[in-house]
């Protein structure tokens, strides 16, 4: 019974979800409180979403203020001299632009956000393009991968879910993975430099001047003068994270206040900064401690529990022990069937649980989720609102889109998983 109601939990998650008949702050709560009730346990309910929540606080908050950290900075013009810089760089050179678009990306994605990414390299770079007469499928397929691959980053989306999902610190997630996305930027760069010379060899002779960047941020709310104060705030706040001198949510919370006090001293200024970021923020937020309610009931319940021990009678043994390598081969193009929230809340605590009863690691098998489902998948999938906008400002149709970068996005994480068994982080 409860292996069943567990099940019409997660398949239920998974039609309101996709089928966007609820949002999924609604479905991760409503759903598993009526299964729940179902159960007979209907007392136990508020106690079970209780210790959901407290497993998820550390996370909502680290996602919370590490988007107003980013978004502060990005307000204050901290990585423009960047961008003007890379475009001097890259001169006329198709292949110096090319791995100067995928640099770019990389770093305005910081804030883990696909939105700000495309909203500033794409209008930054697309002029460019056309003045050298490269092509705009090739702009958009470096910005995809290069904003994907940074995707996994400990305050990505999907790192954040997959950490909340298990129960597990981020840093217990993503701490192994470092040697795995490092494999895999070197990747798009590789990917960049062959895509930017394909381009020089079909480039004709045209007129090129070096343009400008434009950008989102308004000239009002730049802080040229404290580059390197910002600078290093942010290489403080990342190296904190990744050595665990500090938990995740203190590093940023710290960290944003300090940005805040630098950048923007007067209290008016701060209060609009804030209130600029604050949406993406709370709405974030509120999905990850919905999905506390979620995980909460489900495993407070058994239903997980039992929900595995099914599986477990009907896998042969031999696939059931593969689970996180498998998980890995099929994690980006499982983007295009599943949205985050749907695989992270719904599916990955199923594969996790399954694994350990096999004998396998349940934390693998999310490592081995984060590296393509939603990371290098997110761009392309039909199922995120950042496909369309990126698509929409590059001019380009999605199909076209899609052809392009999906054999790239998908060799990006084969390379880090193949480089995650190597290291002896995923097992085979």
């Amino acid at each position: 019974m409860l292996a069943f109601l567990g099940l019409l939990t997660i398949l239920l998650l998974l039609f309101l979800v996709i089928t966007k008949k609820a949002s999924p702050i609604i479905a991760l709560t409503l759903i598993p409180i009526g299964t729940g009730i179902i159960s007979g346990n209907a007392t136990e309910i508020p106690t079970w979403i209780g210790e959901g929540l407290q497993t998820i606080a550390p996370t909502g908050v680290m996602f919370v203020f590490a988007i107003l950290f980013f978004g502060i900075l990005m307000d204050a013009g901290t990585f423009q001299p960047i961008i003007s810089g890379l475009l001097r760089a890259a001169g006329h050179d198709p292949i110096k632009i090319a791995l100067a678009t995928a640099l770019l990306s990389m770093l305005v994605h910081l804030d883990g956000s696909g939105a700000v990414t495309f909203l500033i390299v794409i209008p930054a770079l697309a002029p460019i393009y056309d003045q050298m007469g490269m092509n705009r499928l090739t702009l958009a397929s470096i910005v995809a991968i290069s904003a994907g691959t940074m995707n996994m980053l400990p305050w990505g989306g999907p790192t954040i879910r997959a950490a909340s999902a298990l129960n597990v610190t981020v840093t217990e997630l993503f701490n192994p993975m470092i040697l795995p996305l490092i494999a895999g930027l070197i990747t798009v760069f590789f990917i960049a430099f062959y895509l930017g010379k394909k381009e020089k060899a079909n480039l004709e002779s045209v007129l090129f001047e070096p343009l400008k960047s434009q950008t989102q941020i308004q000239e009002s709310v730049n802080r040229p003068k404290l580059f390197w104060v910002n600078i290093l705030l942010i290489l403080v706040a990342v190296i904190s994270i990744i050595l665990s001198w500090a938990p995740p949510f203190v590093v940023f919370m710290i960290a944003f206040a300090l940005a805040l006090l630098i950048n923007f001293p007067k209290v008016e200024d701060q209060k609009q900064r804030i209130d600029g970021h604050a949406k993406e923020a709370m709405l974030m937020a509120g999905i990850l401690f919905a999905a506390g309610c979620f995980t909460g009931i489900l495993k407070g319940s058994g239903m997980m529990e039992a929900m595995a021990a099914t599986v477990q009678g009907i896998l042969p043994e031999s696939v059931g022990k593969k689970l996180p390598i498998l998980t890995g081969l099929v994690a980006m193009p499982a983007s295009m069937l599943f949205d985050p929230d749907s695989f992270y809340f719904g599916i990955l605590p199923l594969l996790s649980s399954t694994a350990t009863s096999f004998g396998a690691s349940g934390l693998e098998v999310g490592q081995a989720a984060i590296l393509g489902q939603m990371t290098t998948g997110f761009p392309v999938s039909p199922l995120t609102g950042s496909t369309f906008l990126l698509v929409g400002l590059a001019g380009i149709e999605l199909g076209d889109h899609q052809k392009k970068t999906i054999p790239l996005a998908f060799l990006t994480t084969m390379v880090m998983l193949l480089v995650a068994v190597l290291s002896g982080i995923i097992s085979i």
